[in-house]
This record gives structure tokens, C-alpha cells and sequence, in this order.
């Protein structure tokens, strides 16, 4: 089962490989692909259709993304009322907050501390959107969150990947490169026409910034630099959530049965 971006049926390739049809039979795949490229999704969206599979008899693994999905699925998410009104404001606020980003040809590494007020700008704002919209404030439906889905989840072994940064860095370099070999210039081309930033399907790493380059705001080399330095971004998030868990400053990311992998001396080749 993927990472949140990769139920969107529009990016096929900027989100990473999709399963392929094969010859030789293989592990069935859920949840790659199956939504439509304007629709809204979330982490309630990903639990309720998860729990049928990992509720059922066969032995699901689940791999990806944030440590909100895990945690959702190990201890529980409260039940908050969406408003789609609310929510297609919010994100429209954020998308003005940072229009500029990945399109201005702006080295990214300079808005690192602007990216960080950001967040917590949306984070504010998802909570003033649950209050207005339920009248009850954030941590009041925090407090009221029910027990996680009944499945062997919390006793199932968690397996962390990592790599050095250095040697990840060169992996994500060519990463985008073979994407743009494999076809994403051609993808952001077919959903040009329809573009819409703040869709959530538009947070794809690479895709604004090809988008950028169609509508001639950047030339490819700069498109592929600030994708690049995107993915290092949203892979340096990744590092400290998994360091905080490991340096046990987030118990709930660390069970006993948890156990962490570097791969950055193993050897893949160049994939």
C-alpha cells in the first residue's frame, strides 16, 4: 500500500512507480492510483479504506509516507467533520502564502525558514478551521479520539529505511532525472490544461516546478534543480521524524518490535 500522493491516477511517475502489469504473478497492490486527480484525500479517507484490508486474513505491507498514517492506524484518528468549503479556503490561503516557490527560479534553499512558517501558518489555520467548523476547538477532538482499528497493527513489526545524506542526495538527483527519461515532462503536459494548485494531487514534488517550465517561467535545468532540492527538503522532514523517534523523544513512533535499516552501503547500482 503506497504514500498518500500515490492514490492520485494523474501522476503516475512524478509519485514514484505504480505497480505494473508482469508476467510472472506478484503480491496483489491496493490503493496505487484509484483516485481522481481533483479529488480531496486524508488520512481519514486512507484509514477507512485501509481497515477492510489489514482486518482481513491476509498479511498487508504498508509502506510510505508520514508518521500521522502510522500513528493513525496504530493508535487512532479523531473523527473531526470535514467542510470542504473551509478546507478549499485554507489551502487557497496557503497556496497565495507560497505561490512563489518553485516558480520564481528562486534557489530553494534559501526559503527553508519561510517553508517553516508555512507550516505552522497551516497548522494554525487547519485549527481555526476545525473550530469554526464544529465549534469545539482542536485538542478538544483530540481528547475524544476513539481506539485504534482492531487489527494485529501495533504489534506488527515496523521496519525504518534509511540511508546517509550524502549518498541519498546522489540518489535523488538521478531520481528526477530518470523520471524526466521515463516521461514526467509529458505527464505535467496532460494535466496542464486542468491545472489546479491547490489541488492536493498538485503537492507532487516536481509538479509545480514542470508546470512552471510548460508555462515558460523556468527553463528544465531550473525546474529540475528546485524539484531536486524539494525532494531533499521533504527527505531532511523524513530524517527528523525518524530521528526523534530513534532518539526515543517520540515514544509513540517507537515500539519495542521497531527496527531501523541504512541501506547507503549496500550497492543497487545507479536505480
Amino acid at each position: 500500500m503506497p504514500t498518500r500522493l500515490q492514490v492520485f491516477d494523474n501522476w503516475r511517475i512524478l509519485t514514484g512507480p505504480h505497480p505494473r502489469p508482469r508476467t510472472k504473478p506478484r503480491p496483489p497492490h491496493a490503493l496505487y492510483g484509484h483516485v481522481p486527480g481533483n479529488a480531496d484525500y486524508s488520512v481519514g479517507h486512507w484509514l477507512r479504506e485501509v481497515a477492510p484490508l489489514v482486518q482481513g486474513g491476509a498479511r498487508p505491507i504498508i509502506v510510505g509516507g508520514t508518521g500521522l498514517y502510522f500513528s493513525a492506524l496504530t493508535e487512532g484518528l479523531a473523527d473531526i467533520p470535514a467542510n470542504p468549503r473551509n478546507r478549499a479556503r485554507r489551502r487557497q490561503r496557503a497556496h497565495g502564502a507560497g505561490r512563489d516557490r518553485g516558480a520564481s527560479g528562486r534557489d530553494r534553499r534559501r526559503d527553508t525558514r519561510p517553508d517553516r512558517l508555512r507550516e505552522t501558518r497551516c497548522a494554525c489555520n487547519a485549527a481555526w478551521e476545525v473550530l469554526q467548523t464544529t465549534g469545539r476547538g482542536l485538542a478538544d477532538w483530540q481528547d475524544d479520539t476513539p481506539p485504534p482499528l482492531h487489527c494485529p497493527c501495533r504489534s506488527a513489526p515496523r521496519l525504518v529505511v534509511g540511508a546517509d545524506k550524502d549518498w541519498l542526495n546522489a540518489r535523488i538527483a538521478r531520481r528526477f532525472d530518470r523520471m524526466l527519461d521515463q516521461g514526467a515532462l509529458e505527464e505535467a503536459r496532460a494535466n496542464l490544461p486542468g491545472w489546479t494548485p491547490s489541488l492536493l494531487s498538485a503537492k507532487a514534488i516536481g509538479a509545480p516546478e514542470l508546470i512552471a517550465h510548460l508555462r515558460g517561467e523556468m527553463t528544465l535545468d531550473q525546474a529540475r534543480e528546485a524539484a531536486t532540492i524539494a525532494t531533499r527538503q521533504f527527505a531532511k522532514r523524513q530524517r527528523t521524524m525518524v530521528s526523534l523517534a530513534h532518539a526515543g523523544l517520540a515514544e509513540r513512533l517507537t515500539p519495542p518490535n521497531c527496527r531501523f535499516f541504512n541501506l547507503s552501503p549496500l550497492t543497487f547500482g545507479h536505480s
